[in-house]
């Protein structure tokens, strides 16, 4: 693994295109101007100019330089927060709304990749939602809830999961036959042509470096230019924080790590049969896939501060080799880290926070089906003054607690972990107890029936134990007498 391995992603080997796009280097007008060239922002841009407006897109540095084309290409329904904390505090009703919505976001990137004909995005079908410890009842009952809320999901029990996965360390799972993975650069490129298609002008190296948001035309100053608008939308991520210090200051910077190794060969196969991605939990879970034939594509670890991905080096190749200890030694073919923000809420911020300034932001980890729902959503309140929008107004910006957020947030996803892998840890010793048990019973079995009850013996011979313990006792009975 080399240096240059460090700068770019296992993505960029598959880029399909990537023409530069000019800096902005005059003064423009136009209905909408949207910061931030991510999938957000790229999806809000297609979408006003679908429907007649004039839009200018800001990128401070190249389109997919950021989260938007260095995660792991996972489309699933549902968001960052689980559906149960998201009941709890909204209500079913309500939750059930949002719920479809983030089902309408996995089938706005289906569709768009179907009907633009994106090249080397790659969508492969299935997504396994594996449990490490042995708890069918819990699979069952999420389920069964993720039914009820319209979600297309399958349980499988351990013995089918072990034919897919092959690790011991798993047992049932919820497959999701519906969801697919991608690789998001060339979807995140691809979108960014369609937008063009659409009419938007797209600006790379352009920070965005003051916002006027006062009057009716507001006005974002670059370096070079400046952009009068009726509309803003910002679509940034955490760099957003000099932008509008009040929405930066909602953001918790989480970076996570990925690796691809080398070829591992036909052992890969052999390990995982399944072809769809794997998750064996939520936040900083391990994710995978195979990619590139015989590679294994790894996600795992998040820290509150980026760090040089080659301090996770070992971490990553160890859990991977952990859970899949027939692959041996891993080489790592690349690695890279990517950084993105969450709300203290863990739920997309989305929606008009002043007159005619739109905030898309705070995806945490689960952005591809929610920044598709954030940009279909802000260009209807805008074009059409729909307020479909407001379904997320429950979750509005929250301050993160700046500095010591951050603390709180590493310490509760390490503080976890040692809870987490001793049940894990227990599941495996469980299930190894319960396999030796399985196997006595079967050479039990296989011994054959067991031999005639013996009879008492006769007076020729001594009384059964029983008989000799009373008799002892009569006769303790008598020498005390």
């Amino acid at each position: 693994m080399t240096d240059a391995d460090l700068q770019t992603t296992w993505y960029e080997t598959e880029r399909v295109g990537r023409e530069p796009r000019p800096r902005l280097s005059f003064d423009l007008d136009v209905d909408v101007c949207v910061v931030g060239g991510g999938l957000a922002g790229l999806t809000t841009a297609r979408e006003v100019a679908r429907r007649g407006w004039s839009v200018a897109l800001l990128e401070a540095d190249r389109i997919g330089g950021a989260a938007s084309g260095r995660n792991t290409g996972l489309v699933v329904p549902g968001f960052s927060e689980e559906i149960d904390a998201i009941i709890e505090r909204i209500g079913l009703d309500h939750a059930k709304q949002l719920w479809a919505l983030s089902q309408d976001g996995v089938e706005y990137v289906r569709r768009t990749i179907a009907e633009t004909g994106m090249a080397g995005v790659g969508p492969s079908a299935g997504w396994l939602r594996v449990w490490k410890t042995d708890n069918p009842r819990d699979v069952r009952t999420q389920a069964e809830r993720l039914r009820w809320l319209g979600t297309e999901v399958e349980t499988w029990d351990r013995t089918r999961v072990r034919q897919a996965v092959g690790s011991a360390h798993y047992f049932d799972a919820m497959h999701f036959p519906a969801a697919f993975h991608i690789n998001p650069l060339n979807y995140t490129l691809g979108l960014a042509q369609a937008a063009e298609d659409a009419g938007v002008r797209i600006f790379e190296e352009t920070p965005a470096v003051a916002l006027d948001p006062a009057g009716v035309r507001k006005r974002v100053r670059t370096p070079s230019g400046t952009v009068r608008a009726a509309h803003v939308v910002l679509a940034g991520n955490v760099q957003l924080g000099a932008l509008m210090p009040r929405l930066g200051a909602t953001l918790v910077p989480v970076t996570t790590y990925v690796m691809v190794t080398a070829p591992l060969g036909p052992v890969l196969g052999e390990v995982m049969r399944y072809r769809g991605a794997v998750s064996d939990g939520a936040r900083s879970a391990n994710h995978f896939r195979v990619v590139g034939g015989d590679r294994l594509l790894w996600s795992s670890r998040i820290t509150t501060r980026p760090l040089n991905p080659r301090r996770f080096a070992r971490t990553l190749a160890r859990s991977a080799q952990a859970i899949f200890p027939q692959l041996g030694k891993i080489e790592i073919a690349h690695l890279w880290s990517g950084t993105l923000g969450r709300a203290v809420h863990r739920m997309p911020q989305i929606g008009e926070t002043s007159r005619g300034i739109w905030v898309a932001s705070a995806f945490g980890g689960q952005g591809l089906n929610t920044t598709a729902i954030a940009g279909e959503l802000i260009a209807r309140g805008i074009v059409e003054n729909d307020q479909t929008w407001r379904l997320f107004a429950p979750y509005e910006l929250v301050w993160a607690g700046g500095r010591l957020g951050r603390i709180i947030v590493q310490a509760v996803n390490a503080g976890s972990a040692p809870a987490r892998l001793a049940a894990e840890s227990f599941a495996r010793y469980r299930e190894r107890a319960r396999v030796r048990r399985e196997a006595h019973a079967a050479q039990i079995k296989a011994a054959g029936p067991p031999p005639p009850e013996t009879k008492a013996m006769t007076a020729d011979g001594p009384p059964p134990s029983g008989e000799r313990r009373k008799g002892g006792r009569r006769r303790q009975a008598q020498k005390a007498e």
